[in-house]
């Protein structure tokens, strides 16, 4: 099977570049604040992995395939070394390994026969049906080595073993391909097996008007391509419009059931937004409610959040949205550090219920890159003004490390709030909108029920359930996905989509701008012969 070949422009923040030779290729971003260099295919989400691809051959100097690889197990006395890649894919320095280490020259590199052992994935080793490890990796022996190792026309390998693991026998062979051994060579090429989205794709008012997608209840319910869509591109924008959803209570767990179990809490299962007198909730009310996020006061807030429009006929109470990874990307990056390292305590007491959990405003991670092992990149924001604790910081901090946090809030605020990043959309009846509760701030504008009546119906989606659901749809439409995120680097280029062959339009005869066929008898016309 042949790698997957992408277009030779791919973005580095808005610049479009040759893509490079070998293995490492620039990210697909439309952020200069977030660009990084990564390897293989388009680049996918804030935490870098990539759409899957099988590896590459290696290229020579010329450009050319090198030779199929010739692998062995090592019996020379002297001590092997693993060579550094001049494509920087391995960045270790040069290590000795024992002469009992298995070598392989694409890639190379050698292999401690434990490690091997450890990841073999034959019926024995891993369970048929369930796909679980039949064995635990301590009961691999010490002086466990390689017997044989075969190589075929692929260059996949067959390796038996002396002294295996008890029960397994001389006749036990673990195989291993050529592409699974170069996709174990680094963390980043780990981490480009795991069908990872694409990084967020920032927006403002006027980005977020123009490209939010909406798409069709029944063509996301009944046809995978289109829910796979919709989580592309709730991975893109973290905010997606459903339309034509039908008027039922039910219909928003039946949206969460396409991505997976729905995430159940105090609130139950799913739960209405309307004013009710003596609101447990500010949510609850008719009152203004600022940009926000949901569920902070827990260890593991929602990853997304759904609202089901059934009633929006009072007056007001327009939905307010704003992209946090853009405010973030707008700061300064002193109060960028201020902010991620200051804890906030969120909190809801009330009604018999007693939660309270602490979190940076923003959370990085650390992001293994061959190019910049140290580059730190953006995880989740989390902001949540209604729900915060009764303090921000202790006495003893309100002189010190409190004034410069209050500081640093007011600037991302005055970010956040900004009518250039500020959407505003009243949702109609029969609309459901998904957002990622981990980027996406919501609110809304206040709204009177004397005329006229506003319910939505809310759930919640975790993390792992959206990703686990786009993972797997992804391996069967990953080339859809490729197309979706080159369009919209053509876009940031200033080439318009691609569009189908233009029908002929027919002809008019009625039309005062066309000429009109001559009524009348034909004339005869008598031409004399030529002597």
């Amino acid at each position: 099977m042949q790698p997957v070949r992408l277009s030779k422009r791919l973005i580095l923040g808005a610049r479009i570049l040759p893509r490079p030779l070998l293995t490492r290729r620039p990210a697909v971003c439309s952020s200069q604040h977030q660009r990084r260099p990564l390897s293989r295919s388009a680049c996918l989400h804030d935490r870098g992995f990539a759409f899957p691809t099988e590896a590459r051959e290696p290229a020579s100097q010329d450009g050319h395939l090198t030779a199929q690889p010739i692998l062995e197990s090592s019996t020379a006395a002297e001590p092997l070394k693993i060579h550094r890649q001049k494509s920087g894919i391995i960045r270790e320095d040069a290590i000795i390994t024992p002469s009992s280490f298995i070598t392989t020259t694409s890639p190379d590199t050698a292999w401690h026969p434990a490690y091997l052992r450890d990841m073999c994935r034959c019926p024995r080793c891993r369970d048929p049906s369930s796909t679980q490890k039949t064995f635990q990796t301590t009961d691999i022996p010490e002086n466990l080595k390689a017997r044989s190792v075969e190589v075929d026309e692929e260059g996949d390998i067959k390796i038996t073993w002396d002294n295996d693991i008890p029960g397994f026998g001389p006749d036990h062979v673990s195989s291993f391909s050529k592409h699974f051994l170069h996709r174990h060579l680094t963390q980043q090429t780990l981490a480009d097996t795991r069908f990872e989205p694409p990084e967020p794709r920032l927006w403002s008012r006027t980005r977020i008007t123009r490209e939010l997608r909406t798409i069709k209840y029944e063509d996301y319910m009944k046809e995978d391509e289109a829910l796979y869509h919709a989580l592309l591109h709730l991975n893109i924008h973290g905010i997606l419009l459903l339309k034509d959803v039908p008027e039922s209570e039910t219909a928003v767990e039946d949206i969460t059931s396409r991505m997976g179990t729905l995430r159940d809490t105090f609130y139950g299962r799913t739960w209405d937004v309307k004013s009710v007198p003596e609101a447990k909730n500010v949510a609850y009310t008719q009152q203004r409610l600022g940009l926000h996020m949901d569920l902070l006061y827990m260890a593991n807030p929602p990853g997304l959040q759904l609202l089901h429009c059934l009633k929006n006929t009072c007056e007001g109470g327009s939905s307010l949205f704003s992209d946090a990874f853009y405010a973030v990307s707008q700061l300064h990056q002193k109060h960028v550090t201020i902010l991620s390292g200051a804890k906030i305590g969120y909190q809801y007491k009330n009604a018999g219920e007693y939660y309270y959990h602490e979190h940076p405003v923003i959370e990085r991670q650390s992001y293994r890159s061959n190019t910049d092992p140290q580059r730190r990149v953006l995880k989740h924001v989390n902001y949540s003004p209604p729900f915060q604790a009764d303090h921000i910081a202790t006495a003893f901090h309100q002189s010190s490390s409190f004034p410069s946090l209050l500081k640093s809030l007011r600037k991302f605020a005055d970010r956040i709030e900004d009518p250039i990043n500020l959407y505003e959309y009243k949702m109609q009846e029969g609309e459901c909108v998904i957002f990622n509760n981990r980027r996406v701030l919501h609110g809304r504008k206040e709204f009177d029920t004397t005329h006229g009546e506003r319910w939505l119906k809310g759930a919640y989606v975790d993390t792992d359930v959206f990703m686990s659901r786009f993972r797997v749809l992804n391996e069967k439409y990953e080339l859809k996905g490729v197309e979706i995120l080159e369009n919209y680097v053509d876009l940031d280029a200033g080439i318009s989509p691609p569009t189908g062959p233009k029908e002929k339009k027919p002809i008019n005869y009625g039309s005062p701008f066309k000429k009109k066929e001559k009524k009348g008898p034909i004339k005869e016309v008598y031409v004399d012969a030529i002597a």
